[in-house]
């Protein structure tokens, strides 16, 4: 599993192109990746495999068949929804809102045939079980936010605070960042509304997610992984397990910034000795989370990508 995974990372990373050669080498170095899918192949481990999957099929425009495979990582774990709101973004700007349809549709066929047993028998059950949204983690367990005081840490007002800077900041890079060059987040759904209302009733789902517009591969990584990295920074608890959520992810968000390459390799072996320190104490999960926080402000101050497949397409800068 280990193996097939970083095959499919190693593919996404070559068809980006972001990161010089010899950085690919940080995708192997992680001992507590090694850990988590080597000697105890946590559930995460497929899923995570099977998103990077669907992240792959993707970057050949094939939403549908993404949407799929993202939906079977989907049952495996409920981790990877945090890629759903990108995602769903980066279907409004490629196709058109019949296209979208069809592939949320094949996402929830997907849902329903795995479900089918359960949801005969113990409908109410399943669903409250299969998609609780409401867990409280374990103070104990906790890698990022162990320096919060017990009683805050599983209170439900320290849970809505970061839902709503989870949802502030998908937001504010959605409209700053991702949709820069369409004029921001307001006039993408402005244009999904139009193009709605001028192709009512809708006509053409025989086309089973017709890509309108061509996205470039990296926009498409780099809007994926950030939009999950968001979640992660804004996640009440993460678990050892949990670090593979990101981990893949990391080199790849420290080359999109405009870090040097020394502050690059520096940040990225803090966050991996963060995760080595067992169990976490509150100055581990303090600095985690400061570097978390200040790679994900090199993001928001880097420029974002052109996001289309045409001739506006700038030329690639040399990577260091």
């Amino acid at each position: 599993m280990y193996i097939i995974n970083l095959a499919i990372v190693f593919f996404i990373y070559i068809k980006t192109d972001v990161l010089p050669w010899w950085a690919l080498s940080l995708l192997c170095l992680s001992k507590r990746v090694h850990s988590i899918f080597v000697l105890r192949l946590f559930n995460d481990c497929i899923a995570m495999t099977l998103l990077h999957a669907a992240l792959a099929t993707l970057l050949y425009q094939k939403w549908w068949l993404g949407l799929i495979v993202f939906s079977l990582a989907v049952s495996i774990k409920m981790n990877v929804l945090l890629y759903a709101p990108p995602l769903l973004l980066l279907m409004l700007k490629a196709m058109d809102i019949s296209g979208t349809i069809v592939a949320l549709g094949g996402a929830a066929m997907v849902q329903i045939l795995l479900g089918f047993p359960f949801l005969v028998s113990y409908p109410v059950a399943y669903i409250s079980g299969a998609f609780n949204l409401g867990r409280v983690f374990i103070h104990f367990w906790s890698v990022n936010f162990k320096f919060v005081p017990e009683p805050i840490f599983v209170s439900k007002t320290f849970a809505v605070s970061l839902l709503l800077v989870h949802l502030g900041l998908l937001a504010a890079f959605s409209h700053r960042k991702w949709c820069k060059h369409e004029g921001g987040i307001l006039k993408v759904l402005h244009a999904v509304y139009v193009s709605t209302v001028s192709s009512f009733p809708l006509r053409q789902l025989y086309a089973y997610g017709t890509t309108s517009k061509s996205l470039k591969e990296e926009h498409i990584v780099t809007t994926m992984f950030a939009g999950n990295f968001i979640g992660i920074v804004c996640a009440r608890s993460l678990h050892y397990q949990f670090y593979s959520w990101y981990f893949f992810s990391v080199p790849y968000l420290l080359w999109k910034t405009r870090f040097p390459t020394l502050l690059r390799i520096a940040l990225f072996a803090i966050v991996e000795c963060c995760w080595n320190v067992y169990p976490s104490n509150s100055y581990s999960s303090a600095i985690l989370l400061c570097v978390h926080l200040l790679i994900l402000w090199g993001l928001w101050i880097a420029p974002p990508e052109y996001p289309y497949v045409d001739d506006k397409t700038p030329s690639r800068k040399k990577k260091n």
